[in-house]
């Protein structure tokens, strides 16, 4: 039986010399892929009391809607500002060149309800943390982040300290 990793396709030199570029592209692709992806991110939640599903545009859509739909959950889309048409709540985070800010319509989390957020990956965790703060902002708590993959070398999990941070595959570098 094929591991997750063997669906993953391995880029050197992308986008710039000396950086192996991890395509997951390639397990969305393979029907085999897909389904062990999304079912190896959904075991990371089997004792996890959790009443809301949050995904991060656009990965985080992919494979949080199907655990959200296997789980019968919600599904609450984190999205770039600007995308979501009723009243919303946003929080700014720096990137490596620039800022960006996401932003959730203002009444999808409930107080008090547990929340876990999914996406295909962790680098800088950057985004990840923006989402948090999203979530607690509208008084969620996050039980849970949920990665298909993690680059370790980018210290990410470090920055979400606190927090229970699960990912499928982890690879040592940048």
């Amino acid at each position: 039986m094929k591991k997750i990793e063997d669906y993953v396709l391995s880029i050197p030199d992308f986008p710039e010399p000396g950086v192996i570029f991890r395509d997951i592209t390639s397990v969305l692709q393979d029907a085999d892929g897909l389904q062990l992806a999304i079912d190896s991110m959904q075991d990371c939640l089997k004792d996890i009391d959790v009443d809301v599903i949050a995904g991060t545009e656009s990965r985080g859509f992919i494979f949080g809607v199907p655990i959200a739909y296997n789980l019968h959950k919600p599904f609450v889309p984190i999205r770039k500002k600007g995308k979501l048409p009723r009243e919303t709540v946003s929080v700014s985070y720096d990137l490596e060149y620039g800022s960006a800010e996401i932003e959730m319509h203002k009444d999808s989390i409930k107080p008090g309800q547990k929340v876990v957020i999914v996406d295909d990956l962790i680098a800088t965790g950057g985004t990840i943390e923006a989402a948090i703060k999203l979530v607690e902002q509208l008084g969620g708590e996050v039980v849970k982040v949920v990665f298909l993959m993690e680059l370790a070398g980018l210290k990410g999990r470090e920055r979400l300290n606190g927090y229970d941070v699960a990912s499928v595959i982890c690879y040592d570098g940048k």
